[in-house]
């Protein structure tokens, strides 16, 4: 695979998406004529501005296909508030909350302290919510509904959730705009945004899970990527005024995907993986990767400082990943000279050599900030992979979710049912094969700064830098299903390009010795459009079918637990519970919570340990104590966990306390030898026995077919006579 870059100064940014036009082509059939990388016809106006109409127009088609499957599955425009509130599930309660007590806040100021100043989401403690949790959407927004004259018109809820949804509007046109740079046609566009709205189970999740960060930052992510294949356009290395915007556009993407989303660091260490290796193949330039991670850099700490000096990110991976690259490359010159058995020794010890200075960067950061906020993520992965323990409590509540577990295989039957799954693999193969080819060769840089004296361009930088993204968030999907929606979105663009690009039919063609510029133009134009026809032909009617179910929200028992805690229960009191239920009362009825879903605090995850105790083998003495350290006065049991059955024995939330308390697991199945019998039946069970124990110390205050509510009594100091039972008040 060729690409020749032409020695012409193209006009601005535009031209990057002009070079596709029919006309175009044709004024380039001469042998020798120079290959001009924008043409300012008419018609090649025209035919760049029906590209973008198209973006547009296909971006918004989502953002209405998403909402009116939300609005159907629920009949949110016609259910209760509460009923609205409760569709808020788990964590998304929680994000949503913040939300509604910045508009109930007598003023912006007001609410800000309180969320600086929150003494709500965790008893007993004083926490600010802006440097623990990626709310910043949730004040902006907030902020934007009281300025906005929409209030008469617009229901706060609904200026919410059209907003996410308006961000997958955004995300759809990322991805069809780096399809359109990559191949040239936006055509490839046009067959990236079909085929992501026709695989939505596998791109996106949105229309259930609304406030879930990754709905957030996963558009400004696809927005940076586009910027990114821009910026390293070979068309564009040497417009300095282009360069520079794309810089800046790739610093605001970058900055809002970190503030949007906690899982940042990960998620942009594998991008700084993709960055190391096109360094060492020598891919692009040393400016270019410095920039790179310069942008990474500068958007994490910016956020830190937005984040009152978070610790957590300055003790990333990702930022001690950088800072070893960088220097190492500095210490180590010559780097990419010699011959190829060289050169595979010497990025061998440079890449030893900076996995060693990031762990050791890594490790001091850690322990001079006293940072283990983000030790479970580590736990998690050690067990995931047999490198560490299997019972720890906080990874085995990842391990036993499906959404932490391998990519199923049936998600790819449902990517090849769409025609998406067999243009990828072929332009993945193709791709790299090309790119082991054009590795070894070396002095890329070198040939690029040559190559307006008519040299060529082995292999494309901004070719490069999507293939390798994909292959490196593919692993990522693979390894964990929840990341799946990172490498989907972006799995449709380079498929879309290897239609409608040239790469593949040239190599086709080639072996097929029919080499002819027309016949290639034919086909890069027909197969797309012949591909959208057969997925219209074949889906369309699915969508419609899937449209026209009418669905209604329903959960009475739900429901009447808020009701009653709203109307039942002072205002200040402190509930305890699972933390996705804890999320939704926090939502709904604005009471104090011992624990929340949002698990980045180690002194959270242990406190939910202990308040999940209540599921466990445990006395009433105990579990009466471990409540009310944490503050709680109201206890509320779910018997779908202390009855559930949804998980295999091992991974049920009882079995995962029994292994941690060194107890024997409920049901038919072998036990390791060190487990013991419990001393004290299931705590969630035998308080509904109304047991002396039990009742001395808690009082029924509210039961239906799913809850059980359980207000703590009040001890009284133990009489003269040291009696062994606690005394208690009503």
């Amino acid at each position: 695979m060729c690409i020749c870059v032409d020695n012409q100064t193209p006009p601005p940014l535009l031209a990057a998406f002009q070079h596709d036009s029919p006309a175009s082509e044709e004024g380039q059939q001469g042998e020798g004529a120079p290959t001009s990388c924008c043409d300012w016809s008419w018609g090649a106006i025209i035919w760049t501005s029906v590209g973008w109409s198209v973006s547009v127009g296909l971006g918004l088609l989502c953002c209405i296909y998403v909402a009116t499957l939300h609005e159907n599955d629920l009949w949110f425009s016609n259910i209760k508030e509460v009923e609205r509130e409760i569709s808020f599930r788990t964590e998304c309660g929680l994000y949503y909350s913040y939300y509604k007590q910045m508009l109930q806040a007598p003023s912006i100021q007001e609410g800000l302290q309180e969320l600086i100043h929150d003494n709500l989401t965790e008893s007993k403690r004083t926490i600010n919510l802006l440097q623990r949790m990626n709310i910043y959407q949730e004040v902006f927004l907030s902020v934007l509904y009281r300025l906005l004259p929409i209030q008469s018109y617009l229901e706060p809820v609904y200026f919410y959730i059209y907003t996410v949804f308006s961000l997958q509007a955004v995300y759809v046109i990322a991805l069809y705009l780096t399809a359109w740079l990559l191949s040239g046609s936006w055509l490839a566009g046009a067959l990236t945004a079909f085929w992501y709205i026709l695989n939505r189970v596998d791109t996106t999740r949105v229309e259930f899970t609304i406030s879930l960060r990754e709905n957030w930052s996963l558009p400004f992510l696809a927005l940076q990527v586009t910027a990114i294949t821009c910026y390293l356009k070979p068309q564009l290395t040497t417009l300095q005024q282009v360069s520079t915007v794309m810089v800046w556009l790739m610093y605001v993407t970058t900055f809002c995907f970190c503030l949007t989303w906690q899982f940042n660091q990960f998620i942009l260490l594998v991008q700084a993986l993709v960055i190391y290796t096109l360094d060492c193949g020598d891919f692009i330039t040393t400016a270019q990767v410095t920039t790179l991670y310069l942008v990474q850099v500068s958007s994490l700490l910016s956020v830190w400082l937005l984040q009152f000096c978070n610790s957590m990110i300055l003790g990333s991976l990702v930022l001690s990943f950088i800072v070893a690259a960088l220097f190492i490359r500095h210490c180590q010159a010559g780097l990419k000279t010699g011959s190829l058995l060289v050169r595979l020794g010497k990025l061998l010890l440079h890449s030893t050599m900076v996995l060693l200075l990031t762990i050791t960067i890594n490790y001091l950061a850690k322990k001079a900030l006293q940072l283990r906020s983000d030790e479970h993520i580590f736990k998690f992965i050690k067990s995931k992979f047999a490198f560490g323990p299997t019972r720890d409590f906080d990874a085995s509540l990842y391990l036993c979710e499906e959404a932490f577990g391998l990519l199923p295989l049936d998600t790819l039957e449902r990517l090849a049912g769409t025609l998406l799954l067999y243009p990828y693999i072929l332009t993945l193969l193709l791709l790299s094969g090309t790119l082991v080819a054009a590795a070894p060769k070396g002095g890329l840089a070198e040939e690029r700064k040559g190559a307006g004296e008519g040299r060529a361009v082995a292999f494309r930088p901004d070719v490069a830098y999507n293939l390798l993204h994909t292959l490196f968030y593919g692993l990522l999907a693979f390894s964990t299903m929840r990341m799946k929606y990172i490498w989907t979105g972006h799995m449709c663009a380079v498929a879309a390009y290897g239609v409608c690009g040239t790469e593949l039919w040239t190599l086709l063609f080639g072996v097929l010795r029919c080499n002819s510029k027309r016949l290639l133009r034919l086909v890069r134009y027909a197969v797309p459009i012949v591909m959208i026809g057969f997925l219209y032909y074949k889906f369309w009617p699915k969508l419609m079918e899937e449209l026209s179910e009418l669905r209604e929200f329903y959960d009475p028992d739900t429901v009447e637990l808020m009701t009653w805690i709203s109307t039942k229960t002072p205002k200040q009191a402190v509930f305890a519970g699972s933390m996705q239920l804890l999320a939704g009362i926090k939502l709904c009825t604005g009471r104090v919570l011992t624990n929340h879903p949002h698990y980045e605090d180690k002194d959270l995850r242990e406190r939910t340990r202990q308040v999940y105790q209540v599921y466990a083998r445990r006395s009433p003495e105990e579990v009466y104590d471990i409540l009310k350290v944490a503050g709680a006065d109201y206890v509320v049991l779910e018997n779908s966990i202390c009855y559930e059955r949804r998980h295999r024995r091992g991974c049920r939330l009882r079995d995962l306390l029994d292994l941690a308390n060194g107890h024997i697991m409920d049901g038919a199945g072998e036990n390791d030898p060190d487990l013991a019998p419990a001393a004290h039946p299931r705590f969630c069970d035998a308080i509904k026995t109304d047991a002396a124990a039990y009742a001395a110390l808690f009082t029924r205050t509210f039961q239906n077919k799913t809850f059980h509510v359980y207000r703590l009594k009040k001890k009284r100091k133990k009489n003269t006579k040291g009696s062994s039972e606690p005394s208690v008040t009503q």
